[in-house]
């Protein structure tokens, strides 16, 4: 893929702004293609902060880490307390336990 052209990205926006035809600002800058045009388009308003800068790249997005559960010298379960936080639990709340094919399941016992 050949490398991006520079553009002057203010220009390109006023150009846009200022309600000019698209196959006058393509002309301008010698673009080919109307993808060439928007992918430069929204590179300059991103540079500029009118459009937020999109999150691009692949792996997985780290939204919920891995969180340590720890088993204690007496066989106790400790969550940390981020995790009790985060899911409403509070102290004193009674769980029933069970074993499922995929590990453990708490169930909140209400009162």
């Amino acid at each position: 893929m050949p490398a991006k052209k520079k553009i002057d990205g203010a220009k390109l926006i006023k150009m846009v702004e200022s309600g000019k035809h698209q196959r006058e600002i393509m002309k301008e800058f010698k673009f080919n293609t109307t993808a060439q045009f928007k992918s430069h388009y929204l590179d300059a308003l991103m540079k500029t902060g009118k459009a937020p800068e999109i999150k691009a790249g692949r792996g997985k997005t780290k939204a919920n880490p891995v969180k340590g559960v720890l088993v204690s010298k007496r066989g106790s379960v400790v969550i940390p307390k981020t995790m009790v936080d985060g899911m409403g639990f509070s102290e004193g709340n009674k769980f029933t336990v069970r074993k499922t094919k995929s590990g453990i399941s708490l169930k909140k016992v209400e009162r």
